[in-house]
């Protein structure tokens, strides 16, 4: 799988991990850094990605695009499609290049808005990557667990580096017993949540 990467999603996934890294580097206020997630757990989502059931896939926080990719990649392989939520028109626009030169377009929905305000129109998801501040977190669990099909999985990033800030989410789905939950040490830490 990774090693059919093809050249030009390769090249742009290069200069978001470049523009990442100057992000963290060199002052720009947080709010505004990419803040993407690693390479290991790119592909750690791509191949959770090929594995799902039927059902969408869905993505809360796009930032540039980088996670993604990760995410389209595996999922035009099976014939399906991501959707995208990010609020941040900056980031928006960054995402919407990307697509474009990486030519997975056809194979993403970018959602202009807050994943909040559209949660209610889900259809079943088979697999949504949780990616946002961290204080929504916990709503957007709420939102999303009574969508999910089962074996479907929710991936909280952070999970490890941000602990303590999306503590309220892993509580809340330990604690439900329609879900098997388990951290996974992979990136800045996953959080995985597969529906019963």
């Amino acid at each position: 799988m990774f090693t059919e990467i093809p050249a030009v999603l390769s090249e742009r996934m290069a200069y978001l991990e470049k523009l990442d890294q100057k992000d963290r580097s060199d002052g720009t206020p947080r709010n505004k850094r990419l803040r993407q997630i690693t390479r290991d757990t790119g592909k750690f989502l791509s191949l959770l990605t090929i594995n799902i059931p039927e059902g969408e896939i869905i993505e809360i926080g796009t930032s540039a695009g980088y996670s993604t990719l990760w995410l389209a990649f595996a999922a035009k392989e099976k014939g399906k499609k991501v959707k995208t939520f990010e609020l941040d028109e900056a980031k928006i626009n960054l995402a919407r290049e990307t697509f474009r030169i990486a030519g997975l377009e056809d194979t993403i929905e970018l959602v202009q808005g807050d994943f909040l305000d559209y949660g209610h129109q889900l259809g079943q998801v088979a697999l949504c990557f949780l990616d946002a501040e961290k204080e929504v977190y916990e709503k957007c669990f709420r939102l999303v667990s009574g969508h999910m099909v089962r074996n479907g999985l929710i991936v909280a990033d952070n999970a490890i580096d941000h602990y303590e800030g999306i503590k309220p989410m892993i509580d809340l789905a330990e604690l439900d017993e329609r879900f098997d939950c388990l951290m996974v040490p992979v990136g800045n830490g996953e959080f995985i949540c597969r529906r019963k």
